[in-house]
């Protein structure tokens, strides 16, 4: 094998590695006894913290010049990045793992809807029958999570539903970030976050690291670690030399590993009407992603 072939299979291999690890965070934030705000805010600095040693590592140098310029749009996508954490912890802790990741995976059809208005895109008959598709789904995932007898599902699904709202304004604001790379953008929206999340914990929650149990400081750890240092990590080094086609496809692996983890490991079963809402609603960000994606390669 080509070392060029062994790049590309090495890149594919790191992405769908991240696609995994950010599909395990419900099973952790789930059981994590805070906050979803202090949950978000420990992500925040041992995220940053992580990432810094990475760039400090490999001795990559990060423009301060490129990031003063961008402070307007990395302060919104950070501010956004914080409201997203929030309110998705917040959806793990009321609903299932499953109705949680699949009302959070609404964010897609919320940028395609937003599109048209932010970044002067055409919205098409296509997309739009795809964000129809998509609106069936969650209905049938609203109704049958409104059905089941424990947890407050339906407000989870709409916890879900506004992290993904928040995921949307990340995603369209990091469009306006120029002339910096995946990973100093990262690192600078992660550090502006726990800076914002800091003031924001201490008015509502608090600050208090001697109530933490055993249990959840382990859990925090491993989720910082492993999902906002490791994972983005690998998001950002597989990305690098994937089409974006490859990565629209790949990104799917993310709520699958979410329903199929949530199985395994804590038994949540899904339901027909549950089971048939995720295929409306992935399918039909799938299609409208994917075709996308292929016309732009």
């Amino acid at each position: 094998m080509s070392r060029k072939r062994e790049k590309k299979v090495r890149e594919k291999v790191y992405f769908i590695l991240s696609m995994v690890i950010f599909g395990a965070v419900g099973v952790f934030a789930k059981y994590i006894d805070l906050a979803a705000s202090e949950i978000a805010l420990f992500m925040s600095l041992i995220g940053s913290l992580f990432l810094f040693i990475i760039c400090i590592s490999t001795k990559r140098n990060i423009s301060w010049q490129n990031v003063k310029k961008n402070a307007p749009v990395l302060l919104l996508s950070s501010v956004a990045l914080g409201g997203n954490w929030i309110f998705l912890f917040q959806s793990y802790k009321e609903t299932t793992i499953a109705n949680a990741a699949l009302s959070y995976y609404f964010a897609p059809v919320l940028v395609i809807v937003m599109s048209p208005i932010v970044l002067k895109e055409k919205l098409s008959l296509k997309k739009m029958i795809c964000v129809g598709a998509a609106l069936l789904g969650l209905l049938f995932i609203v109704q049958s999570g409104g059905n089941e007898g424990t947890g407050h599902h339906l407000l989870g699904i709409i916890y879900g539903l506004i992290a993904a709202a928040f995921y949307a304004i990340l995603t369209l604001t990091n469009k306006f970030i120029r002339n910096m790379d995946g990973l100093e953008s990262t690192l600078s929206q992660l550090l502006l976050s726990a800076v914002l999340l800091i003031p924001y914990v201490l008015m509502t929650e608090g600050f208090d690291l001697f109530r933490i149990s055993g249990n959840s400081m382990i859990l925090i750890l491993i989720l910082g670690v492993l999902h906002t240092g490791v994972g983005f990590y690998l998001f950002f080094s597989g990305m690098r030399g994937l089409e974006g086609q490859s990565i629209a496809v790949l990104s799917y692996i993310d709520p699958l590993a979410s329903l199929v983890i949530s199985a395994l490991v804590i038994g949540e079963k899904m339901t027909l009407f549950q089971m048939l809402g995720a295929v409306l609603l992935l399918g039909s960000t799938f299609i409208s992603e994917a075709g996308r994606k292929k016309k732009s390669v």
